[in-house]
């Protein structure tokens, strides 16, 4: 008997989602698409409960802090623009692991849930809630990590911090008593060097919602969040860690300084970047006229 071979038909392949406008099918969200990204992530993080706020706070607080000390340890000797480059380039570290955990940093809530409330989709009540809440664990967090840097730096304070301790009990002179020197001109610095890093740092959260990959929200975060930092602005959180550390070290910082000449300002500064400049703008531009743009 004979037989016939018949042509065996291949497996079709996987039919690759077309890419569209709003960026499904694709890792990258486009605008329309991550829009819609940041009303959920404001909806999400509204009806978080205090102890959950807390928590991912202090996880957040805590790596900042980490990642402060690192960039400050890998730029011991260098000059002045080398230092600055290493340092923005080190730090991310921090802000791309908190992004990929999803732990809330007050500084891009600020601009997440500013976001939500002029879309409609949360309360101002409950934005105010949230901001309130995840501050204090970040800077619960900010402390606790210093703490416990300060001792393994001093041996449980029975010798010198060494260069990395000297480094930051300067550093934290500098964000203050220069401030303080300048006067009324040196607060309003602080409020202006406050607004240009959270226009950064809330950029880069919202980035952060615009992959679903690991690789594309780490390389998302650290663009915006590696120009504020390279560049010397004032981070609240950031300066949690900095300033009350450098003050257990030897800085000749009260707190008083610490609060009234940056605490104070940059948070104000921060505020305004992240909810004026980064939430409500980006609001504006992808959503002209009480429309969307495709419509």
């Amino acid at each position: 008997l004979m037989t016939l071979a018949l042509p065996v038909r291949p497996p079709a392949a996987p039919a690759v989602p077309a890419r569209n406008r709003y960026g499904e099918g694709m890792d990258h969200a486009a605008p329309l698409k991550l829009m819609e990204e940041v009303e959920a992530a404001s909806c999400k993080k509204a009806a978080l409960t205090v102890n959950c706020m807390l928590l991912k706070g202090f996880m957040s607080g805590a790596l900042l802090a980490y990642a402060t000390a690192l960039a400050f340890r890998v730029t011991e000797g260098l000059p002045a623009g080398p230092a600055a480059l290493v340092a923005g380039a080190v730090f991310p570290v921090g802000f791309a692991m908190i992004v990929l955990l999803g732990m809330e940093l007050a500084t891009g809530n600020f601009a997440v849930l500013a976001f939500g409330v002029a879309r409609g989709r949360t309360q101002p009540a409950a934005m105010l809630r949230n901001w309130g809440w995840v501050y204090l664990g970040n800077f619960i967090g900010s402390l606790f990590v210093g703490g416990l840097i300060a001792v393994a730096l001093t041996g449980a304070f029975s010798h010198g911090a060494g260069a990395l301790g000297d480094k930051i009990a300067s550093v934290a002179e500098a964000k203050t008593l220069a401030y303080a020197h300048d006067g009324a001109h040196g607060w309003v610095t602080a409020l202006v060097k406050g607004i240009l890093c959270n226009w950064m740092v809330a950029l880069g959260t919202v980035l952060g919602l615009s992959s679903t990959s690991s690789a594309g929200k780490v390389v998302s975060v650290w663009l915006p969040v590696a120009t504020f930092f390279s560049l010397g602005y004032e981070h609240s959180i950031v300066n949690m860690f900095i300033i009350p550390i450098g003050m257990l070290l030897g800085a000749e910082v009260s707190v008083g300084q610490w609060l009234f000449w940056n605490q104070i300002p940059v948070t104000l500064g921060n505020i305004i970047g992240g909810s004026l400049l980064t939430g409500m703008l980006l609001h504006h531009c992808n959503r002209p006229a009480g429309q969307r743009p495709d419509q």
